[in-house]
């Protein structure tokens, strides 16, 4: 049985390393055709033919009498490009016999390899060179041993480089065929000048003969800096894994690390920096590697470049004893924020958020508001976005850092004028906490208001300046003040008769002008009107209505609403401050006239939309609040409206509290009985017991879990396995698959499960969906109750369910029968590998749910029992995030209305609404009822999510409840 498995185990070892298309749609060529093209055709004619060769045996097909007429007929040519050719062509062709002796026209390929490396022509000798490292069959190799060693010597560094590798890959598989390898490349390195060979060579080294590597970089540590970049990276590479394996080494290499930060290249200062922190936690390597990567993000052009970096120095800020070395680094940090790209700048000022310092705090709020005057006349997409991260930045800062809040405060009520909403709310909430918590600002915050309450623009901005004005004016001055700025903004009151006179006055201005008044078309300057009165007169007076009174005639009146809850307070407080009654009544019944227009507007049919009646009930419960005065009524508008803010705010700073307690607790702490461990006393093997960050970075881009297994059975693997097949077919096979981000690799195991030799055996599999297989598998040829495993790669394009199908083709040795066919079962690629929970703001939240024009709308249908299981097993199996706050959906009222959100690896957002109920006429055993609306961008993502959840919320719970 061994000697009929070799065959099968060559072909499953021998990997095609040159991927080439097949076009589909094209008609096979026959062997006889392609034959006479080899013999007769000119040379364009045998490069076609051979590239037809090389596809059909990709494809599978054999092809053996056409290995002689290539022999003879296509390997004596000189043209390059069949020299090209042919290299792809011996690099497929089987070379075994199917008894697995190696082919008799193998030793006159052999000859010919022979005579391309001592050929005159360096390309062909390069490329020559480079196939061999894609030769796995010694019997080829061992003859051109000679002819190998010779091109060590050539002029030429494109031959050199290549020699190099041919005898590494030669070395590694087949050490017996060049036993001196090191010896050989070490003498070579010594006298070598191109860069290039260097590198090369140099990584031979490492990975062959690591001592002889050491040697020579310290004969030449003081030149590393002079080297080229391809080589400095590879010193790089030892130097880490060196001090890695053998930590007192580190004094020795450590200053070539620090040299390498000065590199020209930013790739070998990128390694180097990462390098320094792994091997040296003191605060002068630390500060020199976060000053190479700060560097690094302000000179590189490329966004993806400075995204990278950025999270390396995040990595290191979030190490303890690192923080306060980068703290004094947080004005160069800011540096960053001159990169156009919004992640960047977001990613930044966290940043800065979390290093800045008492001492640091005041040249940033410098640097930050000359960021703000940037963005004030620039008008770019972003800029608003911007703007609106600077503010909440501020904004933070003034929180963390009161002292700095007289200074920020003047800056940011500019802002409240500013055309960008978002911005001005930002800026809102700011100044409403501030104002609560800073007494000694409430002056100045007051004042600036009121400076600039008559630029504010937005609607929503003006109704939470009013309830500011009405809450915190204390002085009999403010509130004459704020009375007079509304006056300003509703024009004259009452406001319909106003409004009456005034369209009665454009028609007869109109009547006038058109009744022939010659001196009416002279304009104010002398020069004749050129345009239409008629349009002249009506656009003015459009533009000429006061704000507030605009609002209105737009039918807003829940901003009526707001000003009269305002007017309410400011009346109840001037009664206690003033205590001339007759200015009293003065003041109060000048509010009560403002309500009373708005309500008299409201149903007079003059604005776009009528009154609410909530917006009546409200100004109507306002006017007998200022008719009754009494003193129950003054305390709720005076003192419990001010009280719900604190109980809010309270609450948020609580939130905050708890969420940085949850983060330090992660932090491991020294124990009181922990060893202290002394580098000078420490076993060299305990020193060096970090994992390895090469292989580790190398692991994870090969999709291999890094983390230990909390079963030891490995039962979370064991899930990932389905099964294709059943197990009485005659060919039995089973998939593991691994989802590696963009990446899906099936590792699909193959067992021969009859007593004949299967020939061609091939895996074939096709998608649908946003799959893509990158490359086709090799066929194979297997043993009686022989086994193998396949790996294909499927590359994924966006968060949809993919399925994976196919079959399994194959010959039986000596049957006439034609190719037999297995089918394989569907594999169902699940999306919850590319979703992870994220977070976002409830104005961000609106705004999605409004843009995303895809919803899937689930009706509940579980056997779970409690409101709060339901949204947790929901959360669970689908990876999304509750937006809801816990106080909101505590307890238990028999309903719940809750927002969730997640995004996937390829950026995309998904959001979902759940809104469910526990019916109490049910009785205590009733499930939970309701619906889950999921919306997002794409069709694909919505209809996704909707399968997920509607499979998952059918799960069995008893599992769960053990």
């Amino acid at each position: 049985m061994s000697t009929s498995g070799e065959p099968s185990g060559k072909m499953s070892d021998q990997g095609c390393y040159t991927l080439i298309n097949i076009p589909s749609d094209s008609e096979p060529p026959t062997e006889l055709q392609l034959k006479q093209d080899l013999e007769k055709g000119d040379t364009k004619t045998k490069v076609e033919a051979l590239k037809k060769t090389i596809q059909q045996i990709l494809n599978g097909e054999k092809m053996p009498s056409l290995l002689m007429t290539i022999i003879r007929f296509v390997m004596p040519m000189q043209d390059h490009m069949v020299k090209k050719m042919l290299l792809i062509f011996w690099e497929v062709v089987p070379k075994y016999t199917p008894d697995g002796k190696l082919m008799q026209e193998m030793i006159l390929v052999c000859d010919a390899y022979r005579k391309d490396l001592q050929h005159p022509n360096e390309f062909i000798r390069g490329s020559t060179l480079r196939f061999l490292c894609k030769l796995k069959e010694p019997e080829l190799v061992e003859p051109l041993m000679p002819a190998i060693r010779q091109c060590l010597e050539h002029r030429h560094s494109y031959v050199r480089r290549n020699a190099v590798l041919a005898i590494y890959t030669i070395y590694r598989n087949f050490d017996f065929l060049i036993p001196d390898a090191p010896e050989l490349i070490a003498n070579f390195l010594e006298g070598e000048q191109d860069m290039s060979c260097k590198r090369n060579a140099f990584m031979m080294l490492i990975h062959a003969d690591q001592e002889r590597a050491l040697n020579y970089l310290s004969s030449c540590i003081d030149q590393v800096t002079s080297f080229g970049d391809i080589l400095q990276l590879v010193i790089v590479e030892l130097i880490y894994k060196v001090c890695h394996a053998n930590p007192s080494e580190r004094a020795r290499f450590i200053r070539c690390i620090y040299n390498l930060l000065n590199s020209s290249s930013p790739a070998v200062r990128y390694e180097a920096a990462g390098t320094l922190v792994t091997l040296s936690s003191a605060p002068t390597a630390i500060k020199a590697a976060a000053s190479c990567y700060i560097e690094l993000i302000v000179k590189e052009s490329d966004n993806n470049v400075k995204l990278i970096v950025l999270d390396r120095l995040i990595n290191l800020k979030d190490v303890a004893a690192h923080e306060k070395v980068l703290q004094e680094l947080v004005m160069d940090v800011l540096r960053v924020l001159n990169a156009p790209d919004q992640e960047v700048r977001k990613k930044t000022l966290g940043l800065a958020l979390d290093l800045v310092t008492s001492r640091s705090i005041e040249e940033m709020v410098l640097v930050l508001k000359k960021e703000v005057v940037k963005t004030n006349n620039v008008e770019h997409e972003d800029t608003g976005k911007y703007r609106q991260l600077l503010v909440r930045t501020l904004h933070q800062c003034s929180v963390k850092f009161p002292d700095v809040a007289p200074v920020i405060i003047p800056v940011l009520m500019e802002f409240l004028g500013d055309q960008n909403e978002l911005a001005a709310a930002d800026v809102l909430v700011f100044v409403r906490e501030a104002v609560q918590r800073f007494e000694q600002l409430r002056t100045l915050i007051i004042s600036k208001l009121l400076e600039v309450f008559p630029t504010i623009k937005a609607m929503k901005i003006h109704r939470a300046a009013l309830w500011i004005l009405g809450e915190y004016c204390t002085s009999s001055e403010d509130i004459q003040l704020v009375m007079t700025l509304i006056r300003q903004a509703l024009g004259d009151i009452p406001i319909v008769d106003d409004e009456i006179k005034k369209a009665a006055g454009e028609v007869k201005e109109e009547e006038m002008q058109t009744g022939g008044g010659v001196q009416r078309l002279v304009t104010a300057d002398g020069t004749y009107a050129t345009q239409s009165a008629f349009s002249a007169t009506s656009s003015s007076k459009k533009e000429e209505r006061p704000t507030m009174r605009q609002y209105l005639m737009d039918g807003e009146f829940f901003t009526g609403a707001a000003l009269a809850t305002t007017l309410t307070k400011l009346c109840l407080r001037y009664i206690n401050i003033n205590k001339d009654v007759k200015r009293q009544n003065a003041f109060v019944a000048e509010s009560m006239l403002i309500m009373a227009t708005i309500i008299h507007l409201g149903k007079s049919g003059l604005p776009t939309k009528p009154i609410t009646d909530d917006d009546i009930d409200r100004i109507a419960m306002c006017l007998r609040v200022l008719a009754e005065k009494s003193e129950l009524m003054t305390d709720i508008f005076n003192n419990q409206c001010r009280g719900s803010l604190s109980l809010m705010l309270a609450a948020k700073i609580e939130e905050e509290r708890a969420q940085q307690e949850a983060a330090q607790k992660k932090v491991v702490k020294v124990q009181a009985d922990d060893p202290i461990s002394f580098t000078q006393l420490v076993n060299r093997a305990e020193l060096g017991t970090g994992e390895n960050m090469f292989e580790l970075t190398l692991s994870q881009a090969l999709g291999m879990s890094n983390k230990k297994d909390a079963d030891p059975a490995g039962a979370s693997k064991l899930n990932k396995v389905t099964q294709l097949t059943g197990f009485s077919d005659p060919v039995y096979a089973e998939a593991y698959v691994n989802v590696n981000q963009y990446d899906i690799v099936l590792d699909v195991l193959i067992v021969n499960q009859t007593s004949d030799t299967l020939q061609n055996l091939t895996l074939e599999l096709a998608t649908l969906g946003d799959l893509k297989l990158v490359e086709k598998p090799q066929p194979l040829t297997m043993a009686p109750h022989d086994f193998c495993n396949i790996k294909a790669n499927v590359k994924v394009a966006s968060t949809e369910n993919g399925i994976i199908f196919g079959n399994i083709v194959y010959d039986v040795t000596g049957a006439a029968s034609d190719r037999n066919c297995v089918v394989l079962n569907d594999i169902h690629i699940d999306i919850m590998d590319y979703i992870v929970p994220a977070s976002c703001t409830d104005s961000e939240f609106r705004q999605m749910w409004a843009e995303f024009e895809w919803e899937n709308k689930v009706a509940v249908n579980t056997n779970i029992l409690d409101l709060h299981e339901f949204l947790q097993h929901v959360m669970r199996t689908t990876n999304m995030k509750c937006l809801t706050p816990e106080k909101a959906i505590s307890g238990s009222c028999g309903f719940m209305a809750a927002n969730l959100y997640a995004r996937s690896i390829f950026g995309e957002d998904v959001l979902a609404n759940l809104s469910i109920e526990k019916p109490g006429h049910l009785g205590k055993d009733a499930s939970v009822q309701g619906h889950i609306r999921i919306r997002a961008k794409s069709q694909g993502m919505a209809l996704s999510m909707g399968d997920k959840i509607n499979l998952s919320q059918k799960k069995s719970l008893k599992p769960m409840a053990a």
